[in-house]
């Protein structure tokens, strides 16, 4: 396994272990995340985004937003990202930012298949 697997895993363990809450888009993105054993997950499923904001500011003072990175995906993270922030919540973007830089993936929905099933 070369590192960046390696670290990829260990990014998966450090949410596991943390319980963050992960805002994804819809159903196949969530069951991608549940395949890799991560459990707090919202999915967007068309609600509005201020919907979102509300329940996540409600529900906890951190999480994750991990929304496909095409166009849709990068508008939807921008809206979610600084209306969360106006709301006291911390967006934890390290996770994201490894998808984007060094990885190919930019389907959420793919990740339990990306580096073959390890789980």
């Amino acid at each position: 396994m070369d590192v960046k697997s390696e670290e990829f895993f260990s990014r998966i363990e450090k949410i596991k272990d943390s319980n963050t809450l992960i805002i994804v888009e819809g159903k196949k993105d969530k069951a991608a995340l549940e395949k890799l054993g991560i459990k707090n997950i919202i999915e967007l499923n068309k609600r509005p985004l201020y919907e979102i904001v509300e329940e996540v500011a409600n529900l906890t003072d951190e999480c994750i937003i991990l929304t496909d990175l095409d166009r849709k995906g990068k508008e939807i993270y921008g809206t979610l990202n600084s209306d969360l922030q106006k709301h006291g919540v911390k967006v934890n973007n390290k996770f994201r930012e490894f998808l984007f830089r060094h990885t190919k993936l930019r389907q959420i929905e793919g990740m339990d298949s990306y580096l073959g099933s390890k789980y």
